[in-house]
């Protein structure tokens, strides 16, 4: 992967994005035939709910969308007459939602060394919680399924330590029985692999996912998230080692070394993730759930603007591999 630096990713993917303005690549027509429910994570936009809305609707063509905090609150914390806007917003735009993006298990394991994520980690207008609370989190987050309609919570592995050994059962058992207990409420939990977190690289979702056996624990493979944690080969080398048919929800963003080394954001259509190949192999395993810009990357004026340009480039790579 060569360096690349933002004026080079700016000038390309700003070329992209003026192309798709004029010869548009994407219609909600193209959308509604894709194998994947294509979707955005909503405040990767705006914390405008009604105007985010609109931008994947009416600009993107889209008729899914993950939900993750609005109005600068996490889904998790939002008030009754929040909740009955946002639902009455999403009936506005005909937009169905793919999953909770909760905060569950984004914190410390008890009576571990305090890892140096804790309270740094970006929590997406959620406080960080202690442990004790995460079962009322995950109470909250059904009860937002249920209300979104949806069947699908996402999940983390807790914040990362350097030795997972003497605490890896006890995680593994507290990751089932959460998802037993959503289970029996007819949602799935979703595990992201993240960075940050315990479970970061496909190698490492593998090993989890075989640890953790219940229909109710899946995964949300996240290809970037492995090559910020250093699995630079994360597509193809991780995802041949995951077992496919618990990948349930998947995060498009990407990633690539700058001129210093160091591994950092970058807009989809430029990166170690080949996302036509990526969208190419979903496909061949016959996977049918959501496929959710995530971008992250923040090189251009604004977040929207950021997403737009990653946008441009996550179309594209849907155009090329056929997935429409």
């Amino acid at each position: 992967m060569q360096n690349t630096s933002r004026r080079s990713f700016l000038l390309r993917t700003g070329l992209v994005t003026a192309a798709s303005a004029a010869h548009p690549l994407f219609n909600f027509s193209q959308a509604s035939k894709s194998p994947f429910k294509i979707s955005v994570i909503n405040d990767e936009i705006s914390p405008d709910f009604d105007h985010v809305c609109h931008v994947v609707s009416r600009d993107f063509g889209l008729s899914w969308i993950e939900l993750r905090s609005m109005w600068g609150k996490n889904i998790t914390a939002l008030a009754s007459a929040e909740i009955d806007e946002a639902q009455k917003i999403l009936a506005k735009y005909n937009l169905r939602v793919t999953d909770i993006a909760s905060p569950l298990f984004k914190t410390s394991w008890p009576d571990a060394p305090v890892s140096k994520y804790a309270s740094k980690g970006d929590m997406h207008g959620a406080a960080e919680v202690t442990f004790k609370q995460q079962d009322d989190i995950l109470e909250k987050s059904i009860a937002l399924a249920k209300q979104f309609k949806t069947n699908k919570i996402r999940c983390f592995d807790f914040w990362r330590l350097d030795d997972i050994a003497p605490f890896r059962a006890a995680i593994d058992e507290k990751l089932r029985a959460a998802a037993e207990l959503a289970g029996r409420q007819d949602i799935m939990l979703v595990l992201e692999n993240e960075f940050e977190c315990n479970t970061a690289t496909g190698r490492e979702a593998a090993r989890t996912m075989n640890a953790v056996q219940t229909p109710h624990f899946t995964l949300n493979w996240d290809p970037a998230n492995a090559v910020m944690r250093g699995e630079l080969d994360a597509f193809p080398g991780g995802w041949e080692t995951l077992p496919k048919n618990r990948i349930h929800h998947c995060h498009c963003k990407n990633a690539v070394k700058n001129a210093a080394g160091a591994i950092e954001w970058s807009p989809v259509g430029e990166g170690f993730i080949d996302w036509t190949a990526q969208f190419r192999a979903l496909k061949h395993i016959g996977y049918q759930d959501a496929v959710s810009l995530e971008t992250h990357w923040r090189g251009a004026a604004t977040p929207e603007e950021s997403t737009r340009i990653s946008w441009a480039g996550m179309k594209k790579a849907l155009n090329d591999s056929g997935t429409l």
